[in-house]
């Protein structure tokens, strides 16, 4: 190297410091102004191959300090050899979590050996790189601790395909802390999505329905048994309005505010649900939606529905649930509320045929659940 290339560069005399082995200080800040130099600059061959054995040498530094700095400094680079990047990777964690956690040298056989090796840190840190493709991601799963999995989950750059996924469930199924990231991915298989509903919780499960691709029938189910707790009664006003307005207008941009979703809706009583639907579809004041829909004759329904743009074949099943629910006010008897759904499921079964295929199923199955409440 030149004698003075500059204040950040070394020259003669740093590395006569260095080689007479000054205090641990020096050394410290003498790695900093190494690895800047070796990082930052263009070197001739003899330059970089002197670099390159000055921070060899300050990788074997007895003083963790050294070497830490050495691996801040020079963890982003592309030039740091192999050797001194797998050197500082098996150091200590000070020394090893900033180069096992950007660095481009390590391979991905490298980064699975330290998995196998590591501590819990060290795992963390190779879960929140840029990027870990599959391989790594699956060392993972399969021996690193729940914060790791969780920090890797939750890390969109981390390759996890439908089969790491399903192993990360066989795992850690009961973790909230993975459960949440994992949710939260961007993209989920369609099978690890219904494994979640499973095991999640209400809050979780609401954003799988708006979130993630669920089969229609396991997506209606889920909507309305987050929405066991609203208000079944026609009158009454009990649930958060505004709560309910933002779960209609998610649904609504992701494709899941179905008409069947309206019609199993009133069908199990949730009017709250229904109503704030069709205000919504019809882009009417909630209030308006409110009095159309209860509309004692037969025009306030009709136009609301038409301006909601709804399939007229379901128009009459709504009419009849919402008459039936209008006629049979609850009891308040053991099990009034599980009677009540069954008088409207009945009437719409027996008084309506052109529902679809998977409406009918679906209302049977319901029908049969109720029955069996009402006979425990």
């Amino acid at each position: 190297m030149t004698d003075q290339l500059s204040t950040e560069h070394l020259t003669k005399d740093d590395v006569a410091r260095l080689l007479s082995d000054p205090s641990p200080n020096s050394r410290a800040e003498l790695a900093v102004k190494v690895a800047q130099q070796f990082a930052g600059s263009a070197l001739s061959d003899s330059e970089r191959k002197l670099a390159e054995d000055i921070i060899r040498f300050m990788a074997r530094d007895a003083v963790v300090r050294v070497r830490q700095s050495l691996s801040e400094n020079l963890k982003a680079s592309p030039s740091l050899p192999r050797d001194v990047a797998l050197m500082l990777a098996r150091d200590v964690e000070a020394v090893a979590i900033p180069v096992l956690s950007v660095s481009t040298v390590l391979t991905d056989a490298d980064l699975v050996e330290v998995v196998r090796t590591g501590t819990d840190a060290k795992h963390t840190a190779i879960a929140q790189r840029p990027a870990v493709s599959a391989s790594v991601a699956d060392a993972l799963i399969e021996s690193a601790s729940e914060g790791a999995v969780a920090a890797l989950v939750a890390n969109d750059g981390a390759e996890l395909g439908e089969r790491s996924l399903s192993r990360v469930l066989d795992r850690f199924s009961g973790s909230e802390a993975v459960q949440e990231p994992l949710v939260q991915r961007s993209k989920l298989p369609i099978t690890i999505a219904e494994r979640l509903v499973a095991v999640v919780s209400e809050k979780l499960r609401q954003h799988l329905v708006t979130n993630h691709e669920l089969p229609p029938q396991v997506a209606a189910d889920l909507i309305l048994q987050s929405r066991e707790r609203a208000t079944v009664s026609l009158f009454t006003g009990g649930s958060d309005e505004g709560a309910l307005e933002r779960l209609v207008a998610q649904l609504s941009r992701t494709g899941r505010l179905t008409p069947s979703l309206l019609v199993r809706a009133l069908c199990v009583g949730d009017v709250a649900f229904f109503e704030t639907a069709m205000s919504h579809l019809a882009n009417v004041p909630l209030t308006n939606a409110r009095l159309l829909i209860h509309d004692a004759g037969r025009l306030g329904l009709k136009s609301i529905y038409d301006k909601a743009k709804l399939p007229p074949a379901l128009m009459p099943a709504c009419r009849i649930a919402l008459d039936v629910l209008k006629e049979t006010p609850y009891d308040g008897e053991a099990h009034d509320i599980e009677r009540h759904r069954r008088r409207v499921i009945e009437r719409i079964l027996t008084q309506y045929e052109d529902l679809a295929a998977e409406d009918l199923d679906y209302l049977l199955d319901k029908l049969g659940d109720l029955m069996r409440v009402e006979t425990e």
